[in-house]
């Protein structure tokens, strides 16, 4: 019985794995694919405009 206790954990490792790959695939793309990328412009804009407001002040 050492041999199933030793096997269970790298199972149920792989079955989540598996389903967590399946989520990701199914949700690439679709009806929010454009609201989603959307919303990563919006953050790389901030994000952007904070480094370059950021920058301007350091350098004094």
């Amino acid at each position: 019985m050492d041999y199933v206790s030793a096997l269970v954990p790298p199972i149920v490792m792989a079955v989540f794995f598996i389903g967590l790959i399946r989520v990701i695939v199914k949700t690439q793309g679709g009806a929010n694919k454009a609201k989603e990328d959307a919303a990563v412009d919006a953050a790389l804009a901030r994000a952007e405009a904070a480094r370059q407001g950021g920058s301007g002040r350091s350098e004094g």
